[in-house]
């Protein structure tokens, strides 16, 4: 390897400048060039059509900040294989070929590292660095625990409105296939439920737990004041276990439907139950909250902090494993080994795997979820009463997983 190319693909999030500059840098020692390819496989495919490339040289590195979320290299979402080119392949080979790049180092989710695999079954030297903020990989990603962080601030810090005006608030985060970030976050942030795609919701649960624990609060309160926090997942299910699809927007470039709101479809659900409950009115006359025809029941009100969670700083932990990852990728491709994806530095070993197995989707442990039953948190089923068992581990216990 004398000159390698550097892209970041897919959604941006906390870790990828780390990744970035990991890379440059352990190229650096080992005496290869690295290069950005701007704006994710957009660029690549249109790399022939590039007059000169930034290479990060030591002084450019230096201006790359691995604190900052986001990507110095840019992204995009681009699936090269439905791209409508026979010459696809050969077009990317040539924008290569054009500035003598060896090899690329791709970091991506599961859409991403699918392409990654394509593009090195067509000879095209690659190693993946694992990046999702959704955690549904089967490997720690880059972007996970800088997304929980922040969503869980974001989610604390909405109670305050919640309690004073005595709501319950819903708050919709990422995550269509797995929960890892709705119940993380959830957790740290002390959330009352935590609605995921791995459980199709009984809304009729949700409501009892929902309506005991708020009357329970403000009935507690000396100054009659309670909120009831809600974190659910974007891929939410109803009791039938259908994705709440929005059947008016065209797919993604990945071919994934849109979905339609969780937060918004968790509000109505909520609200259409608090309207029809007699014990409700009740509870706002004994509290002396009732106004006739204005304020007859709490109010329900959804959240959404959006492209927020992916943005600002990175974690401590994002950045050292972005770094790691970023880094291993070069050493990997400066060995002949392509088509992997980098899972990790133990003990100064890098471990990698095959990315088509590393992509394949990885769901929250419903064990674990039963444990949380356990402390109280309704999860939108009636809890299941799993008994605990315990052992002594030996080795490394690994973070998240």
């Amino acid at each position: 390897m004398k000159k390698i190319g550097i892209l970041t693909s897919g959604g941006d999030c906390g870790g990828l400048n780390a990744v970035v500059k990991g890379a440059a840098q352990m190229g650096l020692t080992l005496g290869i060039k690295s290069y950005v390819i701007p704006n994710g496989y957009a660029g690549l495919y249109n790399l022939e059509e590039f007059d000169n490339l930034v290479e990060l040289t030591p002084n450019r590195v230096d201006f790359v900040n691995s604190n900052l979320a986001g990507s110095e290299a840019g992204h995009s979402r681009v699936k090269i294989k439905k791209i409508d080119n026979p010459e696809k392949y050969e077009r990317i080979k040539r924008g290569l070929k054009k500035f003598d790049i060896d090899g690329l180092v791709i970091s991506g989710g599961d859409d991403s590292g699918s392409v990654m695999v394509d593009l090195n079954e067509h000879g095209i030297k690659c190693i993946h660095a694992p990046k999702t903020m959704d955690l549904d990989l089967q490997s720690y990603s880059v972007g996970f625990d800088s997304t929980v962080n922040r969503i869980a601030v974001f989610a604390e810090d909405i109670k305050t409105t919640g309690r004073t005006h005595n709501r319950i608030i819903i708050m919709d985060v990422f995550g269509r296939y797995a929960g890892h970030t709705a119940f993380r976050s959830g957790i740290a942030a002390e959330a009352d439920a935590i609605l995921i795609p791995e459980i199709p919701v009984n809304f009729d649960v949700v409501y009892e737990h929902c309506k005991e624990r708020f009357m329970h609060r403000v009935r507690s309160s000396d100054v009659k004041a309670g909120t009831y926090l809600v974190i659910v997942a974007e891929g939410l299910r109803d009791a039938s276990g259908n994705e709440l699809i929005d059947e008016t927007a065209p797919p993604d470039a990945f071919g994934h439907k849109r979905l339609a709101g969780a937060g918004k479809f968790v509000t109505n659900q909520l609200s259409a139950r608090f309207k029809a409950d007699a014990d409700v009115k009740d509870f706002m006359k004994e509290q002396k909250m009732f106004v006739e025809g204005l304020y007859e029941v709490p109010e329900v009100r959804a959240v959404s902090p959006g492209h927020l969670v992916r943005c600002g700083h990175s974690s401590v932990y994002d950045v050292n494993f972005g770094k790691e990852v970023g880094g291993s990728a070069v050493v990997l491709l400066n060995n002949g080994i392509t088509g992997k994806t980098v899972v990790g530095v133990n003990h100064g070993i890098i471990e990698y795997q095959d990315t088509s197995e590393v992509i394949k989707q990885r769901h929250v442990d419903l064990a674990t979820v039963s444990f949380y039953e356990k402390l109280g948190i309704c999860f939108g089923r009636r809890p299941v009463d799993k008994e605990l068992t315990f052992r002594e581990k030996t080795g490394t216990i690994e973070r998240f997983m």
